[in-house]
């Protein structure tokens, strides 16, 4: 799959989630989204190109990272990497 279009879907993913959506997993998707952008930005300006398995596993190490630091309880842990999961089947 051609990583601009997984962009595009994943992008489609969380805005189709805003209507919808618990305050709970509003959260979640905001902060994996937040996840998910950061990786394409730094991607981006190494002006290389990339695949969607190398964009995933950046934003797999950093969401780990993040558990790892603390910065989710187990409950939003939960939510979040659920999410992630999903995003991931879009590829």
């Amino acid at each position: 799959m051609q990583v601009q279009l997984f962009i595009s879907q994943v992008a489609d993913f969380f805005d189709a989630l805003v209507p919808k959506a618990s305050d709970d997993e509003l959260f979640a998707s905001g902060y994996l989204r937040g996840h998910v952008d950061l990786a394409i930005g730094q991607r981006q300006v190494l002006e290389q190109e990339f695949a969607v398995a190398e964009l995933t596993a950046d934003i797999d190490q950093s969401l780990q990272q993040a558990i790892a630091n603390g910065e989710l309880n187990e409950q939003d842990q939960q939510l979040v990497l659920g999410l992630w999961a999903q995003v991931q089947q879009l590829s």
